[in-house]
């Protein structure tokens, strides 16, 4: 007799039974691209939605679409401001929680170059990102950033340690542009070098915030 084995991978069901308590649509959005290039998930996150209909959301989706028209001032022409704006009511989505000392974590990392990739891959004029200006990252008594109270426990969504976590975290105001020196001697002393490269290569690039 001979086995079968199928080599198609799976999602691992715990973790998906988990994680459906939470955000049941991600987990169908896991399910159906498992097994689809990394690209194509990328492209699915940034799907169109339809636009607000009540009262309440329509009035908050006008007061962001000004903010981010004032912000948009600062880097682009009002024409593309226009067409950029327009792309967001059709795919409203901001990568939000950057706080500035967990970007070099390498699952942050990854989950803000996947984001990133779905604007490419959708096509959009910019990424939108929302800067999280917590003062402290240390947690005390399983309360403070990252933890999750469930009632009768608490999770550390982070996944690290409080001293693992910096005593404060500054985020900047102005353009922001890749430091070349630090970059390198971050890569130094951690597993950097998967995607060290990528960042050198924009060394001379400036992104307007």
């Amino acid at each position: 007799m001979t086995a079968v084995f199928d080599p198609t991978p799976t999602p691992p069901v715990e973790i998906l039974a988990v994680l459906s308590l939470l955000s049941p649509e991600v987990v169908r959005d896991i399910e159906q691209n498992w097994n689809a290039p990394v690209s194509d998930y990328a492209r699915h996150l940034w799907r169109p939605v339809a636009r607000p209909v009540s009262g309440p959301a329509i009035a908050a989706r006008s007061i962001l679409r000004e903010v981010l028209r004032q912000r948009l001032g600062a880097i682009m022409q009002p024409d593309e401001i226009g067409r950029t704006l327009d792309e967001f009511e059709n795919r409203p989505v901001i990568q939000s929680g950057l706080h500035c000392l967990l970007l070099m974590d390498r699952i942050t990392f990854d989950a803000i170059l996947l984001a990133w990739l779905g604007a490419v891959e959708s096509g959009q004029s910019a990424f939108f990102g929302f800067m999280g200006a917590t003062m402290t990252m240390e947690t005390v008594g399983r309360e403070g950033p990252g933890w999750l109270d469930l009632g009768d426990d608490k999770v550390n969504l982070f996944g690290l340690g409080r001293h693992k976590l910096c005593r404060k975290s500054v985020c900047v105001a102005g353009p922001v542009s890749l430091n070349k020196r630090a970059l390198e001697a971050v890569g130094d002393e951690t597993d950097g070098s998967r995607w060290r490269g990528t960042l050198l290569a924009s060394q001379d690039k400036v992104f307007g915030t």
